[in-house]
């Protein structure tokens, strides 16, 4: 089985497109754990509504390429997903591997490790919230180290959208 770290993000109908694609994503997988969920401010197109936020811990037997094209782009579909030529347009989800294992790999244009860990707040300190003393498979760095040094955005944090499963895990 292999543990994959998914981000999850939408800006419109969020509350609701974010419930309905943890469902989703608890059908098709072994959903271990999810975050609480954060509000941030859009990136780049700034005109836009702000967005929620979140990651979630699933078990897999699919390859990392299997799990992006049968589950995570299915349920974007499922749900509205609208990809245009601005890929900071706003959506009803986006859901991307963050991390695959301690696997380090392409898949098309997508790193994994997703890179926008290193980068944004919204990405890293969800998956921290999960396992904060995970190592990057790049960095070495700890999630928790991860996120201390990343500038402090103002992230608002809001419920949580998924109350089963644990909340928290960590691995060294």
């Amino acid at each position: 089985m292999n543990r994959v770290f998914v981000s999850l993000g939408s800006n419109i109908d969020s509350e609701r497109n974010l419930r309905e694609a943890v469902r989703r994503l608890a059908a098709s997988c072994r959903l271990l754990a999810v975050s609480p969920v954060y509000e941030t401010a859009p990136v780049g197109n700034t005109e836009q509504p702000n967005y929620l936020n979140a990651a979630a811990l699933v078990e897999t037997e699919l390859t990392a390429a299997e799990l992006k094209e049968r589950v995570l782009q299915v349920i974007e579909g499922e749900l509205g997903r609208v990809r245009t030529e601005d890929k900071n347009a706003p959506r009803t989800i986006d859901l991307d591997i963050a991390l695959y294992g301690d696997a380090v790999l392409d898949l098309g244009p997508r790193h994994i490790p997703d890179p926008d860990i290193l980068r944004y707040p919204h990405v890293a300190v969800p998956l921290a919230d999960l396992a904060p003393r995970l190592r990057h498979p790049e960095t070495g760095q700890t999630l928790a180290e991860i996120v201390r040094g990343l500038p402090d955005v103002g992230l608002r944090r809001r419920e949580n959208i998924h109350s089963s499963g644990d909340q928290t895990t960590d691995k060294e």
